[in-house]
């Protein structure tokens, strides 16, 4: 599971757009949410650089943190 601070992100909407675009490249995906803290973590067989891409796509860019 690698955690996404994606500052962009700020409500239900927000979060259902992500969750969606993220399903849909890889419907195996778990995502968990922290609206609060601007935080999604996401497992997934997709690659750090795709998830970010997949992100960034929606208008929410995102970075990766440690």
């Amino acid at each position: 599971m690698r955690t996404f601070d994606v500052p962009d992100m700020s409500c239900g909407h927000c979060k259902s757009v992500i969750e969606k675009a993220v399903l849909t490249a890889d419907p195996q995906a778990q995502l968990a949410f922290d609206l609060d803290a601007h935080k999604v973590r996401i497992t997934s067989d997709l690659t750090d650089h795709d998830l970010l891409a997949v992100l960034a796509k929606e208008g929410y860019p995102a970075s990766i943190l440690v």
